[in-house]
């Protein structure tokens, strides 16, 4: 969040009396820890000028220099990450409603005894929300880049490429939603008992560093965290894949392990 560049020469020029200069960077992508870094940073400095210099007044010309978002603007840090939020809760509303609509009105036994095999059944159910997902994708990019003037530096192939790990995820905890659900309303409860907690623990609203140790621990299993980050990094800092890896293979481990045992479950039912 912080670097600190210490230039050559600088014990020599504060000894000399005629002033040194060190570099403070701050990174502006999440602009709240950047504010309180800076915060810091200046009682840091102003500190060692008093050490330096006891009784002295100070002539300190401290210039912070924010990256990634420079201006701090808070929206530059939100707006992106409510990709995330909306994606998660439509891909997980829309699945778990329709496997229990089906099973309400009796048309999924129907379906079961069908030719369709079991991957078809859920391939059919799946994909059509994926689609859509991938359509709100468009939508808040769309919103974000034109109407709240979002800087976009990274690739939009990365992206798309995350977005697709990331419903898998999302599609996973739907369906399997679905095979402990009786009714639409208890899959709808069920379905914001976990967008709730998947949110808080997210980093959407504040940074995962400020967690407890043992939250910051169980962010590790939650894909909305490590979507929100490559989302962030993708917009504000142009991030590529190799920056990123570690978020891209954890949504694959995610998506590919909730997918297949939510589509276990699924056949037991």
């Amino acid at each position: 969040m912080v670097g600190l560049t210490i230039p050559v020469n600088f014990a020599r020029d504060l000894s000399s009396g005629a002033g040194a200069r060190v570099q403070v960077l701050l990174d502006g992508t999440s602009s709240n820890t950047a504010s309180v870094a800076q915060g810091y940073a200046e009682r840091i400095v102003v500190d060692f000028g008093r050490r330096q210099n006891p009784g002295a007044p100070l002539p300190i010309d401290l210039r912070d220099r924010p990256w990634f978002n420079p201006n701090l603007e808070s929206r530059d840090y939100n707006v992106p990450a409510v990709v995330g939020a909306l994606i998660m809760l439509v891909c997980l509303l829309l699945t778990s409603l329709a496997v229990v609509r089906e099973r309400e009105i009796g048309t999924l036994e129907q379906l079961e005894v069908s030719p369709l095999t079991a991957g078809d059944l859920i391939a059919g159910k799946t994909i059509p929300f994926a689609v859509i997902g991938l359509f709100d994708l468009a939508i808040v990019t769309t919103v974000a880049l034109y109407w709240f003037e979002v800087p976009f530096r990274g690739s939009f192939v990365l992206l798309l490429g995350a977005s697709a790990l990331y419903i898998l995820s999302a599609l996973g905890i739907g369906l399997f939603i679905s095979t402990i659900s009786s009714t639409q309303q208890e899959a709808f409860m069920a379905s914001f008992l976990v967008f709730l907690p998947a949110i808080l623990l997210s980093g959407f609203m504040f940074p995962v560093t400020s967690m407890p140790e043992l939250f910051q621990w169980a962010t590790l299993l939650n894909p909305v965290r490590h979507y929100i980050e490559i989302v962030r990094a993708v917009f504000l800092k142009g991030a590529g894949l190799e920056a990123l890896s570690g978020q891209f293979a954890a949504l694959f481990l995610i998506g590919t392990t909730v997918l297949l045992f939510a589509t276990s479950r699924f056949r037991k039912s």
